[in-house]
């Protein structure tokens, strides 16, 4: 789920793109089942998963003269695969159901007649440990219409503090009259670091960063994270539109206790709910490789590393079906 108040009449960041018809798509799922351990995931069978959820996405924006609020309201389909040692494959759709905003809510390159039915994501990623390093590998279609590589990498130095970078190279992908493909040559990345305060379950984050639309700036945030839910105030500067902030919710939603079967059905993980004062839509942006990412859980899974909020009790009991 996701709640916004922001204004979204937008400027292509990218005007043009080259149009390719399914090379570079053939290439990058050809990339994707190369790099797949493939006796590795004959050893994992019995830790293999498959779920499917929903959540609902809610926007509303008060800049028309002829009625109050524009009105946003879309479900958002979406899978997981997990095939064991941490390996995941990951898809989303976006379903239409309300749309008075002038462009599509999340992707400004989506079919101009303005389909039901709008591609998100689709994946696969490894989360692995290297000593006291974590990272998380990633390749496919991501959020924000954009394709690519990417890595994420979390360094915990202590019980308390940890540093963290974000970094990938990606190329803007179209469904506006046809898949189309920009060169994948936009670099991204963040670096910063993370303190956690065990006895308020607080966390304080900075990164500093050159973001997706070639905007460089700082963010900071801080976070109280509560028995299903996090709240945060946040903060951020860059170099095209100043300073900006708001604030960031994120429920955990029901059922918390939960049966582990091969295929699950269930709602989406968390409701997330972010405001922005300023209404910077296009700075300080970053993709997203997880359909249920979110500021509570990280990036990573909590069984891999425990840190931060992954020390507290977790939101979902999950007990193995007999």
């Amino acid at each position: 789920m996701y709640i916004c108040n922001r204004n979204y009449n937008m400027t292509l960041m990218q005007k043009r793109t080259t149009r390719h018809k399914t090379a570079p798509l053939l290439a990058l799922m050809l990339g994707l089942v190369l790099v797949c351990p493939t006796q590795r995931m004959k050893a994992q069978e019995h830790k293999m998963s498959f779920d499917i959820f929903s959540g609902l996405n809610f926007g509303f924006r008060d800049i028309s003269y002829d009625r109050q609020y524009d009105l946003y309201i879309a479900l958002t389909p979406g899978f997981k695969w997990h095939f064991g040692d941490h390996w995941q494959v990951a898809g989303q759709m976006i379903v239409d159901i309300v749309d008075q905003f002038d462009n599509p809510y999340y992707n400004p390159y989506y079919n101009r007649q303005r389909n039901i039915f709008h591609f998100r994501m689709l994946d696969i990623s490894k989360e692995l440990r290297l000593g006291m390093l974590y990272a998380k590998a990633s390749a496919g279609f991501f959020t924000e219409s954009r394709y690519g590589v990417d890595l994420k990498l979390f360094l915990p130095l202590t019980s308390w503090f940890a540093l963290e970078a974000q970094g990938g190279l990606t190329g803007l992908f179209s469904t506006s009259g046809g898949w189309g493909f920009s060169p994948m040559q936009r670099f991204a990345g963040t670096i910063g670091g993370d303190i956690y305060l065990s006895r308020s379950n607080t966390q304080l984050r900075g990164v500093i960063g050159s973001y997706l639309y070639r905007d460089l700036g700082f963010e900071v945030e801080a976070i109280r994270h509560f028995r299903h839910s996090s709240v945060s105030l946040y903060a951020n500067w860059n170099n095209k539109d100043d300073f900006d902030g708001g604030f960031r919710v994120v429920v955990a939603l029901p059922p918390y206790h939960r049966k582990q079967r091969m295929v699950n059905v269930r709602p989406a993980a968390t409701f997330n709910m972010p405001y922005s004062i300023m209404m910077h839509e296009w700075t300080n942006r970053m993709y997203h490789t997880d359909p249920e990412e979110n500021m509570r859980d990280g990036w990573f899974s909590r069984d891999l590393l425990e840190w931060g909020s992954h020390t507290m009790q977790p939101d979902f009991i999950i007990t193995p079906k007999e």
